[in-house]
């Protein structure tokens, strides 16, 4: 059995109450997100689809947070090594807090689901309807399906001292069942897996649907004849899944991380979810046999696997899914009138912009790479690959570039975590085709985003590259919110050359001219910046947009900033340390949250003016955390070109203006959301959708 967890355990007290930590805690920090998301699937002002896409993220969210972030707590309890976090915790003390959070958001889910999002879906014609409730006629229906469909493909396992309890695969959905003999009052545990390949939603007609594991609840007996059914139960395991890899000691990393995923396979399970109906016994044996304690356990009226959402998003109800990304392709690719135009002619004149998703991903990064591999006088593309989709036009142009003798270096993340089978399937496809595929720098992640193309000019080889934000992966960026440049600048080139050869090779370079490379010098960097403008004192600024802000050095030179009298204002996404707006401490420090039907994806630093044309704006793939600066390969770039600037300063701005889309987070760590005056939202503007002309104009 594993150690409970259970600690008195008080949030932070208000400020002057007694003395804060410098840090929010980064796990409650981001159950605080999760807590923006339900809030939008509580949206009246959503569609209900976009409002059931919203369930979807903040299930799959918290899949992930328990298999690594949850799982880490659970591995520090049970060493023997006291770690405390950044605001003081220990592990217990954190386990207890989430535990305590997450019960308060399960409810606030449970209650968005019953009372808002099923009733709205009714009137709209779709019903997710419980089986027993449905007339006769229907059921025996259902049960004539079942038994054609669904009954040849269960299998039940029974647990007896002939049969262990059976293995629980991670995140897989299934049915407890207790059993007996008619002339025996012993009960029997059997287990039901349901199956993954097929959809959850069952229709049954007229716009109606049942869940798969309802129908297979209701007709267990089918699986068990002679056999009398007690209670049935749904039930759900999750379990560590965070890879642990001694490169150093490996001669083939492609091979120690295929042997780590089939141990994560067998991960210690960190958390029990069970139907609101299941019983104390059913779940005490549950607990038993998977060696969990009782604060481990989440009862819940939502279906098991919010997942499940996502098949109620891509319904087809007109109005009801949010916007859909405009996709334009931008004129450098592009003609009006269709005309197909010449990429690398239309390069070589400037430098290039694009945002996804409100531009088109395949006409643009897809384009150019096809373009690449079509092209004659192109003798070599360099690429690094972190996650991409599972149908790439990438890829494919990459393997044809080969094939017609281009020499093509892939740089593939197998470490990129829940997408190592993907990446591996993928380095295998490259490797055959003849794609020199490394597999990075070993003890880091190489999670920058670059592509390079080396093409025979009359003047001599030319370097064409594109540097991003976002993963190369059709199908994130029409969702995603993310920035790419393309350029030719030769020292930008230069650069980048030196960087693949950092990935490929054995070089280690120092120093370089424009680009910003981690874990070399990525910190150093940014630190210089930020006590730069801290020099400056109140005539300082510094403006930023990351996922993540974390890193306790870079929060403290932020600090610092703040008490020189310098004006910082962060846009967070996601998990936020910093404690802004604390007098002393942080009191001109500003952090707000964009959370909308488009993932915010990009990373920006602006230090100086928005309005001043000598500040620097730099564009890159690092969050500020210890992870992205220490331990990953991330690149920052320079936007020298002044329109380029000015439309993403446009873009800072824009999000600042945003009274839809936005959080605000005070010093005792409440988001609060700001109440619309304009209207206004920086997603449907970027997309075409909604003009604010004292924004764009002013």
């Amino acid at each position: 059995m594993q150690q409970s967890y259970e600690v008195p355990y008080e949030p932070d007290a208000g400020v002057g109450d007694r003395e804060l930590p410098r840090y929010f805690n980064r796990e409650l920090s981001w159950l605080e997100f999760g807590s923006r998301v339900l809030e939008l699937a509580a949206d009246d002002s959503l569609g209900i689809l976009a409002r059931a896409k919203f369930f979807a993220i903040f299930g799959a969210g918290l899949d992930e947070f328990f298999q690594v972030r949850v799982a880490g707590l659970k591995d520090q309890l049970l060493s023997s090594f006291t770690i405390r976090s950044t605001d003081g915790l220990t592990a217990r003390e954190q386990l207890k807090a989430i535990r305590g959070r997450l019960l308060t958001l399960i409810e606030e889910a449970e209650r968005s689901y019953q009372c808002q999002l099923m009733p709205r879906l009714a009137q709209l014609g779709v019903r997710i309807e419980r089986v027993e409730n449905l007339p006769g006629s229907t059921k025996a229906r259902l049960r004539r399906a079942f038994e054609a469909d669904l009954y040849p493909v269960l299998t039940p396992l029974s647990v007896d001292p002939s049969h262990p309890f059976p293995y629980i695969s991670n995140l897989s959905l299934n049915l407890a069942v207790a059993v007996r003999e008619p002339s025996d009052h012993e009960e029997k545990f059997a287990r039901i897996k349901v199956p993954s390949n097929f959809p959850r939603l069952y229709p049954i007609g007229g716009g109606s649907f049942v869940l798969i594991e309802d129908l297979i609840q209701t007709f267990a007996d089918l699986l068990f004849p002679g056999m009398e059914i007690g209670e049935t139960a749904l039930f759900r395991v999750t379990r560590n899944t965070d890879l642990v890899l001694e490169e150093g000691e490996a001669d083939d990393l492609l091979a120690l991380v295929e042997t780590e995923l089939r141990r994560r396979r067998f991960g210690r399970a960190v958390r029990l979810e069970v139907a609101a109906d299941s019983s104390a016994a059913i779940q005490a044996l549950l607990i038993d046999e998977l060696e969990l304690h009782r604060d481990d356990v989440y009862s819940t009226s939502l279906p098991l696997d919010m997942r499940c959402f996502f098949e109620i998003f891509d319904l087809g109800l007109d109005g009801e899914r949010g916007p859909r990304a405009a996709g334009h392709t931008p004129l450098p690719f592009g003609h009006s009138d269709g005309e197909a135009v010449d990429i690398f002619a239309a390069l070589k004149s400037r430098d290039v912009l694009v945002h996804h998703p409100y531009d088109s991903f395949s006409s643009t990064v897809e384009a150019f790479v096809a373009a690449a591999a079509r092209d004659p006088e192109v003798l070599a593309i360099k690429q690094t690959l972190y996650r991409t989709s599972g149908d790439s036009a990438i890829v494919g142009s990459l393997i044809d570039a080969a094939e017609s003798g281009k020499q093509v270096v892939v740089i593939v993340e197998v470490k990129a975590r829940f997408d190592e089978l993907a990446n591996i399937g993928w380095a295998r496809k490259l490797e055959d085709a003849g794609v020199h595929v490394v597999y990075g720098v070993v003890g880091l992640k190489t999670h920058c985003k670059a592509i390079m193309v080396i093409r025979r000019e009359s003047g001599g080889l030319v370097r064409y590259c594109h540097l991003g934000t976002g993963n190369y992966n059709a199908k994130t960026a029409k969702s995603y919110e993310d920035i790419g440049l393309f350029t030719v600048d030769p020292e930008i080139g230069h650069d980048l050359g030196e960087v693949f050869n950092y990935l490929t090779g054995f070089s280690r370079p120092t120093h370089l001219g424009k680009l910003i490379l981690a874990p070399t010098e990525l910190r150093a960097r940014i630190t210089d910046l930020i006590e730069r403008e801290t020099t400056r004192g109140c005539d300082g600024y510094i403006s930023f947009k990351v996922n993540g802000l974390v890193d306790p050095a870079i929060i403290e030179a932020l600090y610092r900033a703040s008490q020189a009298g310098v004006e910082i204002r962060g846009l967070v996404r996601g998990i936020c340390a910093l404690r802004p707006g604390v007098p002393g401490l942080s009191e001109r420090i500003v952090i707000r949250s964009i959370v909308g039907e488009f993932l915010e994806h990009s990373r920006v630093f602006v230090f100086g003016d928005l309005d001043d044309p000598r500040s620097e704006v730099l564009v890159g793939s690092s969050d500020l955390m210890q992870r992205n600066l220490d331990r990953r390969v991330e690149l920052l770039f320079p936007l020298q070109d002044s329109a380029l600037r000015r439309r993403v300063i446009f873009m800072l701005k824009l999000e600042w203006e945003d009274d839809t889309n936005a959080w605000t987070l005070d010093g005792e760590g409440r988001w609060s959301r700001l109440v619309p005056s304009r209207g206004i939202s920086s997603q449907l503007i970027l997309n075409g959708e909604q003009v604010e002309e004292s924004l764009i104009h002013g």
